[in-house]
């Protein structure tokens, strides 16, 4: 029997966690998420199981609500950048979950990355 989409996805999603978990023990996890209409990222705690710092296109003061696309998601990235270095965390490993590297996801990154993020 084929597998679903959502199926292939939560294996690619706990495949690239369980690696990611192996090699950063003791870091920070920046966890993104994206659907159809929204991007957001949080940066957790993992030992503690707390969120130090999140962003989101649903939030009114980054102007980008309700969109969905590769301009929203370097805003959210840049947010969450300029939050983390309010919380005081300059070192973090990135959890893409079951997304791919490519359009917004990418974008993303790349603005936490100039923002001061370093994974």
């Amino acid at each position: 029997m084929a597998n679903s989409k959502r199926t292939l996805f939560l294996k690619r999603r706990l495949r690239v966690r369980n690696k990611l978990r192996k090699t950063n023990v003791g870091k920070v996890r920046l966890s993104v998420h994206r659907s159809n209409k929204n991007i957001s990222a949080q940066l957790i705690d993992d030992v503690n199981g707390v969120t130090l710092a999140s962003a989101s296109s649903l939030e009114k003061d980054l102007g980008v609500t309700g969109k969905n696309n590769v301009d929203a998601a370097a805003k959210v990235g840049a947010a969450l950048a300029e939050r983390a270095k309010k919380a005081k965390v300059e070192e973090c490993y990135f959890d893409r979950g079951g997304f791919l590297f490519h359009g917004k996801v990418k974008a993303l990154a790349d603005a936490a990355r100039e923002g001061g993020l370093k994974f």
